[in-house]
């Protein structure tokens, strides 16, 4: 079943993001099963990250919750906040689903 998370990076914090990016981008390959989509969400400038959207097939919430806590930047204490949240996928890539 498919959750939504959404991560809030706390404020002024683009420089512990940016350390910690390799090995969140190497922690995404080992999930990569498990995501349908996944992303930074971006300022207007197209540039600079201040959270992210994760969607993931994962059988729990408590899976869900596992699995971003394991992410480096979660671990490395990024996130100000998480929200975990069931969703359900009626379109992906053009495609429906329902």
């Amino acid at each position: 079943m498919p959750y939504l998370i959404e991560t809030f990076d706390k404020p002024d914090h683009v420089a512990l993001r940016t350390k910690l990016r390799p090995a969140h981008l190497d922690y995404l390959a080992t999930v990569a099963p498990k995501l349908i989509a996944c992303g930074a969400k971006l300022s207007d400038d197209g540039e600079t990250a201040d959270g992210g959207i994760y969607l993931v097939d994962v059988d729990t919430r408590e899976e869900a919750e596992a699995l971003i806590a394991a992410d480096p930047f979660a671990r490395g204490g990024l996130f100000d906040r998480v929200h975990v949240q069931r969703w359900r996928k009626a379109y992906v890539d053009g495609r429906s689903f329902l």
